[in-house]
């Protein structure tokens, strides 16, 4: 595990781990912006950020300077990174990767899942609502994603444990220590490898054996290792975010009763409330190799370092977004980019919106009144997904 020097220059010498990033990122990328569209640090071996919302919509777009192969920028570079189709391909192989990920998430199959997803809520709200205060991400958010991906994916429940386990090795104690990161990787690829090999014996109609039985633009199956690959994207990718997105509308609505109590209110403001909280509270920042020396914005990138890929920070652009550090869950223009840009927008993305459409409109159904517990603390996880992990709440009207 390596330990960081507290940065003293945020403009020249920027730490997307740093403690008081995790806090509170809104005003560094406010002075990052004011400084330059593009910034760089001699931290992670070079990284550049993107500080503006038309600098990240250019990299996004330019897959012959930026290469998808390594997503998360991390103290070591492997030579060769474990991939997971198709989020670490670059063209021409990510164009069939991705074909084949697109039907399970369609509108029309999301929205044969939701009645699920309803009910899961229910049985979570169930276990707390009772007593007068809960850890919100603890007892409800976190539940909501990795259960839905088990349905979908035909895999046990009872192992979410594991899962949740695994996404903070891989995105938060992997981004500084190599070991836990190839550790966490290596127990995902044998996990879900015994789950293809019975699956081999025994196929079904879940997503596992969707994958399994798909065929590549040459009729050929997909290898086992591509298989493993996507399976892991999809357990992290689908878990993290979403989890991550839903704690933050919690804990907005927590913070902002008016806002709470309009949305309770109103409930035909809940589609662009969604949209206002993916914009606002953005958790995904992706990254992307530098392969070839170039420009952003006029501002010179040189291959061989890093780019640390802020959607967040772009969400916040106020060039882009009149008050765009205030948040409006009835704004009306909102062309975020809470799920990417270019061949890499997530596939997920119905998925996502559904599940925190559900979480939010089931909770706000029993439990309309709830505040931010003063007397605990609320903890963000750190690096690639920003999110609540710890979300201590008091339930019901106050005394």
């Amino acid at each position: 595990m390596t330990e960081r020097a507290p940065v003293t220059d945020w403009i020249h010498d920027f730490d997307h781990t740093d403690p008081r990033w995790t806090e509170n990122p809104y005003p560094i990328w406010d002075e990052l912006r004011s400084a330059s569209p593009v910034v760089h640090t001699n931290r992670y071996l070079g990284c550049y950020m993107p500080t503006t919302f038309a600098a990240v919509k250019e990299i996004s777009y330019d897959t012959e300077h930026f290469s998808s192969r390594r997503i998360i920028v991390r103290e070591v570079r492997l030579a060769s990174p474990p991939p997971a189709p198709p989020i670490t391909s670059d063209p021409p192989e990510h164009k069939p990767a991705k074909r084949l990920l697109l039907p399970p998430f369609t509108p029309d199959a999301v929205a044969k899942l939701e009645p699920r997803v309803r009910e899961l809520c229910n049985e979570l709200i169930d276990a707390f609502i009772a007593d007068d205060s809960c850890d919100a991400a603890a007892a409800y958010s976190k539940h909501i994603p990795v259960k839905t991906i088990c349905h979908m994916l035909g895999i046990p429940e009872r192992d979410s444990d594991i899962f949740i386990r695994w996404i903070h090795e891989v995105l938060e104690l992997g981004i500084k220590d190599d070991a836990v990161l190839m550790k966490a990787v290596y127990e995902m690829s044998t996990y879900f490898a015994g789950h293809i090999a019975q699956r081999k014996q025994h196929p079904s109609d879940d997503l596992i054996s969707t994958l399994m039985n798909a065929r590549d633009d040459k009729g050929q199956p997909l290898s086992d290792a591509h298989v493993l690959g996507s399976l892991r994207l999809l357990l992290i990718a689908g878990i993290d975010t979403t989890w991550s997105a839903i704690g933050a509308a919690l804990w907005h609505l927590a913070a902002h009763p008016d806002d709470c109590a309009r949305l309770v209110a109103e409930p035909e403001l809940m589609p662009t409330a969604i949209e206002e909280f993916l914009r606002a509270y953005s958790p995904v920042t992706m990254a992307r190799e530098v392969m070839k020396d170039t420009e952003i914005a006029g501002c010179p990138v040189k291959a061989g370092n890093m780019m640390l890929l802020s959607f967040p920070a772009a969400n916040r652009d106020p060039a882009i977004f009149p008050d765009a550090d205030r948040v409006k869950i009835d704004r009306k223009e909102n062309p975020h980019v809470a799920f990417g840009l270019g061949i890499h927008r997530c596939v997920g993305s119905n998925l996502a919106r559904m599940e925190m459409t559900v979480a939010l409109e089931e909770w706000l159904k029993r439990i309309p009144q709830f505040r931010l517990d003063p007397t605990k603390a609320v903890r963000w996880s750190e690096g690639t997904v920003r999110g609540p992990r710890q979300l201590p709440l008091l339930l019901g009207r106050p005394n």
